[in-house]
């Protein structure tokens, strides 16, 4: 099976806002604050399609996943998948609907059960689901997960303990794609492993993606990874999206003075480019979001900064043909 494209959106983010009280107080606790930890987020993803998530620790990714996965209930506006708005869903229908939705998480290691045997961690959203009858049945459908994910099936019984991390990630693959989903959001699915390992973890979610018709949500850190397995990229920072567009498109013409400077960052391995090309250094730490700063988040530590960005609140814009910043100093009517 070949994924599919259409014009409808399987992912719809509409102006998501995700704010955690901050409280003070042991028995009666006092509301003190909100870390605005996903700031006013919309975006698409297309049925087929892979889009890369990227910016650094703290700027919201992981948040962003667990609103569209509903794990976290967004403070204000809409996660639709499919047309259909999650936050109305009752819990019988969000539980069957998390059959079409799934996740691979971070960390192989407490991700998974210690307690669950490998059949066990994997056979539990079959069962869960009913889509199949029959321990007989159940074995066979575990044998054949473990074998897409490129284990062997008299693994099956093993403790996640008695596994590598690549192998353990394996099992958290099989997992996600044993009840059969749509979409899948991938929270750093490599970062915790050797670099060894990591190609292959991202050459089989490519390969499972041609195989079954999966849409991913890739969030990482590592540009050159998100880059390999992508179709676009959305970049965020301080909980707002900064630039939004075709992944070749980002790579190749970064418009935002904060792609660039994480661009910037990712080494080349030509020893001359890597010696004459630009390096933008950011000043001082990502604030914190709980006080982010007025007007453009990113001001405080933008090279481009002016007047202007300490009061205005940069729209997310067309800057060219399927390529959106949040810069008032770049594109159309440019500062």
């Amino acid at each position: 099976m070949t994924t599919t494209r259409s014009e409808t959106p399987l992912v719809e983010v509409s102006r998501v806002k995700k704010y955690f009280p901050v409280t003070s107080g042991i028995v009666f606790k006092k509301r003190i604050g909100e870390v605005k930890a996903v700031d006013d987020v919309s975006l698409t993803i297309q049925r087929g399609e892979t889009l890369g998530l990227v910016g650094e620790s703290g700027s919201g990714k992981s948040t962003l996943g667990r609103c569209i996965l509903q794990l976290h209930q967004q403070t204000e506006g809409e996660v639709k998948f499919d047309g259909v708005e999650m936050s109305t869903l009752s819990g019988r229908e969000l539980r069957s609907m998390r059959r079409r939705i799934n996740a691979i998480f971070q960390d192989p290691y407490s991700s998974l059960s210690p307690r669950m045997t490998a059949a066990g961690i994997i056979g539990e959203p079959v069962s869960v689901h009913g889509l199949v009858q029959g321990k007989a049945r159940m074995r066979e459908r575990i044998q054949e997960l473990l074998e897409v994910v490129g284990l062997n099936p008299y693994m099956a019984d093993r403790f996640p303990h008695e596994f590598s991390g690549g192998q353990r990630q394996r099992i958290g693959i099989a997992r996600a794609i044993a009840a059969e989903p749509e979409f899948i959001v991938a929270d750093e699915p490599v970062s915790a492993l050797d670099v060894s390992i990591q190609a292959q973890i991202i050459n089989l979610m490519q390969e499972l993606q041609e195989q079954f018709g999966l849409t991913y949500l890739l969030i990482a850190h590592d540009l050159s990874v998100v880059r390999h397995i992508s179709d676009r990229v959305a970049v965020m920072y301080l909980g707002r999206l900064m630039e939004l567009a075709p992944c070749d498109d980002l790579y190749e013409d970064p418009q935002h003075p904060y792609t660039r400077a994480l661009l910037s960052a990712v080494p080349v391995p030509d020893p001359g480019v890597e010696e004459v090309r630009e390096r933008i250094v950011l000043q001082g730490d990502i604030p914190s979001p709980q006080n982010p700063p007025q007007g453009c988040v990113f001001h405080t530590r933008c090279p481009m900064a002016v007047d202007e960005c300490r009061a205005v609140v940069p729209p997310l814009k067309e800057t060219s043909p399927g390529h959106w910043t949040a810069c008032i100093r770049v594109g159309p009517g440019a500062i």
